[in-house]
This record gives structure tokens, C-alpha cells and sequence, in this order.
């Protein structure tokens, strides 16, 4: 893989990656993305099919929520909330309540979680605990308090359904890849996260975004949000380029599919080896969350 800007293609619509929109307040909804996503079109029931999956999408600089009915159809325009620094989980917890509070009635719930979630657990959060976001000094407090979190089982009790919670790239990864050979799933937002699937199973999650890369920084520091606006987009984007590379030799993976609110950055700039996929993955996953077939695997 070059650095040059001219010379790759990407397997996506020009428009596939639209940047979140700021909110502020109350929760504000977004119209689902195409007449296909609001039931307008082919294929579409208009009694939403049973059993109805809220879906919440927990991003490091907003809350994303809607509800899918068993075709995986959106039946109510997502609502998004900005996230708030800092951030224990009881307050997590209340985030999500006042979230999906305008949303129509569901049976079950899917999370995706930015961090490594295992059996409902949460093992790490690292956006949430530190001061005020990331980059930003780390509190003591709020590690121990996010390490062993019940999420899982605390979101069920109040919210009254049953609840499962996955990685947000593992969750986006559900509602994209192909199910065959290697797939590697990259999401570029605030920070760096992904997934990997073998044959459509979920892999055991890997944090490669935490592994070292450049000048004794990690995947996460040199690609968040943060780094981009600060080195500008030729630096940002020619990093990205050596961070894919380097996951391609690290895997060998088939295909990977690039998502995330930044994705569009690498639009016209990755080979066919790469797939932009669209923003509103991390919501479409979440039905994809209750398929046997498609369980974590750890």
C-alpha cells in the first residue's frame, strides 16, 4: 500500500459515510438513512415484525439508539445524545434510559460498547474512564469502578428486557461482513476499534487498536479524533494507510471493512481489499447480536 492520494479505489458510494450530526440537550432524532430504512422499500412489511431489537450504539462523543424489527428495518428514526465526561457507569446507565425513552416498545436489546466486553462484563472502558474524554488524564476511580461492570445485567433490570452487549466494532462487523474466510472490521471515530471474524463466528476480541504503532503511541493515539484535528489530514490519512497495511500482514485477512464516523477519509485512498461501510452499521448490528449463529464466541 502507497501513500499517494490518486491512485486506490474503494469498494463503497461516494456518500456511504455521512459524519454524526452535534446535538445537544434532550435526545435528537435522525431520519433512518434511505426510504428503504424508514419501510418504504421493496420487501418491507408495514406491521413491523416480532421480536422488535432496541439497538444502542455507545460512541466516545455520542449515544446512538433505535429499534429494528426482525428484518433488521428500523422502526423509528435513531435518537442521539452527546456523551459527557466523565462518566462512571450509574451515569452511563442513566444516559441510556433518558435515550431510548422516545423510542416505540421492544422485546430485547443489543449494546455496542467501546471497549472488551466479555459474557456481559465489562473488562475495559478506556474511553469512560478518564477526566474528559480521551485523551485526557485517566481516574483511578473510574477504572475500578467500569472494571467488572455488570452492564449487561444492570441494563436488563432496568430497561426490563433481556440484554446482550458486545465490542462496537464486533457489533458493527455483524451487520456488514460477508461470512466467508477472514474479515477484519476497523471502525475510525474517537478513537481506533476493531473486530475479526472467521467464517461469520466472532472472534475472541483482540484490542489491537492498544498495540504500539509509531513514536511509542498506540493505533488509538495516533488515529482518535483528537490526532486528526490536531496533524491534519494528509498526516492522519498516510498513518491510517500503515496502520491498514500493518493489519494486513499482521491477519492476512480476505477483506476489511473500514467504518466509523472518519471512514470517509479513506474513501478513494484503500484498495479492493477494503470496504467503506456505512455509519448506521453500529445500529443495524445489534439485531445480528441474537442470531445463534452469529453469538460471540467468548
Amino acid at each position: 500500500m502507497t501513500d499517494g492520494d490518486g491512485d486506490r479505489k474503494a469498494r463503497s458510494e461516494p456518500d456511504a459515510v455521512a459524519a454524526e450530526p452535534a446535538a445537544t440537550g434532550g435526545p435528537a432524532q435522525e431520519s433512518a438513512q434511505g426510504s428503504e430504512a424508514q419501510g418504504d422499500g421493496p420487501g418491507w412489511s408495514r406491521t413491523p415484525i416480532s421480536p422488535l431489537t432496541l439497538a444502542v450504539d455507545v460512541g466516545g462523543t455520542g449515544l446512538k439508539a433505535s429499534v429494528l424489527d426482525a428484518e433488521g428495518r428500523m422502526v423509528a428514526d435513531r435518537v442521539r445524545v452527546p456523551t459527557t465526561y466523565p462518566l462512571a457507569p450509574d451515569a452511563f446507565v442513566e444516559v441510556v434510559v433518558a435515550l431510548v425513552k422516545p423510542l416505540p416498545a421492544f422485546d430485547r436489546v443489543s449494546v455496542g460498547f467501546p471497549g472488551v466486553v466479555r459474557q456481559g462484563r465489562v473488562l475495559t472502558a478506556p474511553h469512560f474512564v478518564t477526566e474528559s474524554g480521551p485523551g485526557s488524564p485517566v481516574v483511578s476511580s473510574l477504572v475500578k469502578a467500569w472494571t467488572g461492570f455488570q452492564i449487561a445485567d444492570v441494563l436488563a433490570e432496568r430497561l426490563s428486557r433481556p440484554v446482550r452487549v458486545a465490542n462496537d466494532a464486533d457489533l458493527q462487523g455483524l451487520a456488514v461482513i460477508s461470512g466467508t474466510g477472514l474479515e477484519l472490521v476497523v471502525t475510525l471515530g474517537t478513537g481506533v476499534g476493531t473486530g475479526l471474524f472467521l467464517d461469520g463466528s466472532v472472534a475472541p476480541h483482540l484490542e489491537l487498536a492498544h498495540a504500539p504503532f509509531r513514536k511509542n503511541q498506540t493505533y488509538n493515539e495516533q488515529l482518535g479524533d483528537a490526532t486528526l484535528q490536531r496533524v491534519g489530514m494528509s498526516k492522519w490519512r498516510k498513518r491510517l494507510l500503515e496502520a491498514l497495511d500493518n493489519f494486513h500482514v499482521l491477519l492476512n485477512f480476505d477483506t476489511c471493512y473500514i467504518g466509523g464516523g472518519n471512514a470517509r477519509h479513506a474513501q478513494g485512498h484503500v484498495d479492493d481489499r477494503f470496504v467503506i461501510v456505512d455509519n448506521v452499521a453500529g445500529i443495524l448490528g445489534g439485531i445480528k447480536l441474537w442470531d445463534d449463529e452469529a453469538r460471540h464466541s467468548i
